[in-house]
């Protein structure tokens, strides 16, 4: 084996929080009841992650990375049809430890590249840059994390190139899953299996276009579309009134990144779309008894999400450094649940968030973050203000 081939990384991030409103799951259904409650914290381990990479030569690539979420592992579920059709929880996988990546890849040249097996999905600017060094919040963008797949990840085949001004992609993957759509998360979590195996009867169609032309600026195009309903097991409606339901989801996505001398600024702009929502709500409503794996809560018609953010490098005002300083805003906007006209309005998935802190970069690899964050919902619910903490490192080599 060459050692010069072969790329070993990662990233992870330990992060303290202090949360100065109500933790109760009431609060929004009785706002009036938990104004007062007191603060709560927590220490967590959003993500830890282990990348290995392998040029074989000739064109030929592999890339793993295996990702820790919350230091946990996690259930899967099945059914049992020997015990009467009960779902059972089995401590065996889960969506806490995941295998994020792994797939083969043949390059052609620079324009041409095909990428087979567990991809990034990079739809949306969180997605494309889901790193930790590539936002200035403590956790990821609130807004984008909500309504989307984060990191959206799943099995199929990609078809990519780049020239010095252009990138492209285009990927089928497996279709999402619209019994795991709900009212807080819209299509967070389609792309999860609660199984063994990732249910794939509906495909699923993304493509990506990105634009270097100008000096330190990208600026990106993408989207997604596929059939979310009869893409669950069992797949038992194709013979009942709900057939010819499609449930068509489509995700509309741009984002952009400037990187200048001391200057970084990014944003993002999502729109996503559910056909027969309100159908697709009342269907899996039914179908969530007997403890099936399913999002209980509806699912909205649209979902929408937009956010900015800027830093300013300050250290250079007191002498010449190598580390870095930043002082940063964000601010965002997000719905996870605009309604059909038939369909029940939930006003607290309406949400402004604004964010304020620091980054401090010793060296490149690692930031120490701190920041304070308010999130404004509309009356009569609380807002909902914190301070998180945390220190996460990004780092890529070869050995």
């Amino acid at each position: 084996m060459q050692a010069q081939r072969l790329t070993v990384g990662g990233y992870g991030e330990a992060v303290y929080s202090r949360n100065f409103y109500s933790d109760n799951v009431y609060r929004y259904s009785r706002p009036g009841e938990y104004a007062g409650d007191p603060s709560h914290g927590r220490f967590d381990i959003p993500h830890a992650v282990i990348y290995l990479g392998y040029d074989f030569g000739k064109g030929w690539s592999m890339q793993t990375e295996i990702e820790f979420e919350h230091t946990g592992t996690g259930s899967a579920v099945e059914k049992e049809f020997t015990e009467a059709g009960e779902w059972e929880s089995e401590i065996e996988k889960g969506g806490e430890l995941e295998l994020e990546q792994f797939w083969i890849q043949k390059s052609f040249s620079s324009l041409l590249n095909i990428r087979a097996g567990h991809l990034v999905v990079p739809v949306g600017g969180l997605n494309y840059a889901h790193e930790p060094l590539n936002y200035f919040t403590v956790y990821r963008p609130e807004g984008e994390y909500t309504i989307l797949p984060s990191t959206w990840h799943d099995t199929g085949i990609s078809l990519w190139g780049r020239t010095p001004h252009w990138r492209y992609e285009v990927l089928v993957t497996a279709g999402l899953d619209g019994f795991m759509f709900d009212r807080d998360h819209f299509v967070h979590y389609g792309a999860k299996s609660p199984y063994e195996y990732r249910v794939a009867n509906q495909l699923g169609y993304a493509g990506r276009v990105d634009n270097f032309s100008l000096d330190g600026l990208r600026i990106s195009l993408s989207g997604f579309y596929g059939r979310a309903m009869h893409n669950s097991y069992p797949n038992d409606l194709q013979n009942t009134r709900y057939a010819g339901v499609k449930g068509r989801t489509f995700i509309a996505a741009t984002d952009f990144a400037y990187k200048g001398d001391r200057l970084v600024v990014r944003g993002n702009a999502d729109y996503g779309h559910v056909e027969d929502a309100a159908t697709l709500s009342t269907v899996k409503r039914n179908l969530s008894s007997n403890n099936a794996p399913y999002r209980k809560t509806p699912v909205g018609r649209q979902a929408v999400s937009a956010g900015i953010e800027a830093g300013y490098d300050i250290l250079p005002w007191f002498g010449r450094s190598a580390a870095q300083l930043f002082l940063f805003a964000r601010y965002e906007y997000y719905d996870s649940y605009i309604p059909a006209a038939d369909q029940q309005d939930y006003p607290f998935t309406d949400r402004h968030r604004v964010a304020a802190g620091i980054n401090w970069f010793p060296i490149p690899e690692i930031a120490v973050k701190a920041e304070y964050s308010h999130r404004f919902l509309k009356s009569p619910y609380n807002n909902e203000p914190s301070i998180n903490l945390g220190i996460t490192y990004m780092a890529f080599f070869k050995r």
